[in-house]
């Protein structure tokens, strides 16, 4: 097997490690010139949610960045045991080109999404897969790791929740996250060696699953893996100041900001946080000083959460947060790779939502203050009276399929109270939360490979249509 075959397995040994490079010079491909590839994940992000973005933001003719992409697509997003799909087995679908059960992170087909004893679960941090239950399969960051190229993960949710996980981890339940956290940590227990010497820029937030009880975490270990990382020379940052003053030397560097979730953009303390384009444009510069090319992975993580809340203000800001990353880091990327002739540029959803755009509202522009735009009341195109329903009482634009604000008898809405950054849209089946929905989802692509990316296709095949952009 010659060198970069070798590389591109999955797990590797000691040896292995230093054949790849891992802990000691990375190799590099003895032939194709690398492209680096900027992966954007909006969580839940369904065509709704984007539409109702569009409108919120810039009005019904305007433009988000994401709707300048070239090529673009529609993907499937079914899971192996089920129609509508988690987080976890979509999010692992792109980076392992595997169709696997909800809930498991980046495993083979026939893993269940149980502990150790067999039975399913939902709070046991700690908990790995049996070894009888599944295997690991070899996600596209810890492949371009082998393969030489600098690596990066940046989201606004923990960073050891499904979707980030699923770039460096293996477990059979998304729940794990104590053993999640570790496998990013060199050299300690439970460490993922098919990462190298380690991804090289770790922003978002879940500082809780890296930092022990004794010292209000989570951790049953008592290791505070925040100590370990320093230990293993990266950079660390715990606020806005701290992020601020990060090396950009092309030294590893990690930024956790919260104990769990960052905020939701809508509410975010600037002085605290970093925006999820402030973060992407960081992680970018300290990946370009490397002076190599490189896998980022960026997720707009909290779109997701605030639709399962029926909470439509909170995951329109969030996905414009997630648009203005994606120009930022456009931007960014022209200024390195004028024409993006090396650089492939993805943005996609790993699924979609319950949301939908009620009829037959006249046009209302953005939100702005005193205009709820998207968010008020259907009131028709034709005189532009509020809408009723067969009760005589008015409803909303956006609307849930289901979710938590199922009254048991509709009422006049107090149109004011639709400009709260509180309120949650109404759903037609009562739960306690929204659920996602199983509508095939976007995908927008530029640069180098990204003719690849047209009609309708798998989750699966976006992994399989990276590498062949990338000669991997």
């Amino acid at each position: 097997m010659n060198r970069k075959l070798l590389c591109s397995a999955l797990t590797c040994s000691a040896v292995l490690l230093s054949a790849c490079g891992g802990g000691g010079g990375i190799v590099h491909p003895e032939s194709d010139t690398k492209k680096n590839v900027l992966f954007f994940l909006g969580d839940g992000m369904g065509i709704t949610t984007l539409t109702a973005a569009r409108i919120y933001s810039v009005g019904e003719d305007g433009e988000l960045t994401m709707d300048k992409l070239p090529e673009t697509a529609f993907v499937h997003t079914y899971s192996n045991d089920a129609q509508v799909t988690d987080s976890a087995p979509s999010m692992a679908a792109y980076m392992t080109g595997v169709k696997m059960n909800n809930e498991v992170i980046s495993m083979t087909a026939d893993t269940k999404a149980t502990d150790a004893s067999g039975k399913p679960y939902h709070t046991n941090f700690d908990s790995t897969c049996p070894t009888t239950n599944g295997k690991a399969v070899p996600t596209l960051l810890e492949q371009m790791k082998a393969a030489g190229y600098g690596t990066g993960v940046v989201s606004t949710t923990r960073i050891t929740h499904a979707t980030p996980a699923a770039t460096y981890s293996h477990v059979c339940h998304r729940d794990a996250e104590n053993t999640i956290a570790a496998a990013l940590v060199p050299a300690g227990k439970g460490y993922n060696a098919a990462l190298g010497d380690g991804v090289d820029v770790i922003f978002g937030g879940g500082s809780s699953y890296f930092t022990p009880k004794a010292d209000g975490g989570k951790r049953n270990d008592a290791r505070n893996l925040m100590t370990e990382l320093k230990a293993q020379k990266y950079s660390v940052a715990a606020s806005k100041a701290d992020f601020d003053k990060l090396p950009v030397d092309g030294s590893k560097v990690v930024g956790l900001f919260t104990k769990d979730h960052m905020a939701y953009d809508l509410d975010r303390d600037a002085s605290k946080e970093p925006s999820l384009a402030e973060m992407t444009g960081k992680a970018i510069d300290v990946l370009a000083a490397k002076k190599k090319n490189f896998f980022l992975m960026v997720e707009g993580g909290r779109i997701d959460h605030a639709l399962h809340a029926t909470n439509a203000r909170r995951a329109l800001q969030d996905t414009v947060a997630f648009d203005d990353a994606i120009k930022a880091a456009l931007a960014k990327m022209e200024k390195l790779d004028p024409g993006l002739k090396n650089t492939l540029v993805v943005v996609t959803a790993d699924h979609d939502h319950t949301m939908h755009l009620n009829g037959y509202a006249q046009r209302t522009g953005k939100t702005e203050a005193g205009k709820p735009g998207i968010l008020g009341l259907v009131k028709n195109y034709v005189d532009g009276k509020a809408s009723t329903d067969v009760g005589g009482n008015p409803y909303t634009i956006l609307g849930f399929g289901n979710g938590p604000n199922r009254p048991a008898a509709r009422a006049a809405i107090n149109e004011a109270s639709l400009e709260s950054r509180d309120y949650l849209q109404e759903a037609v089946v009562p739960l306690a939360t929204e659920t996602h929905g199983g509508a095939d989802v976007f995908l927008g692509a530029q640069g180098a490979g990204a003719d690849s990316f047209s009609g309708v296709i798998e989750n699966t095949d976006v992994f399989k249509l990276i590498k062949k952009s990338i000669n991997l």
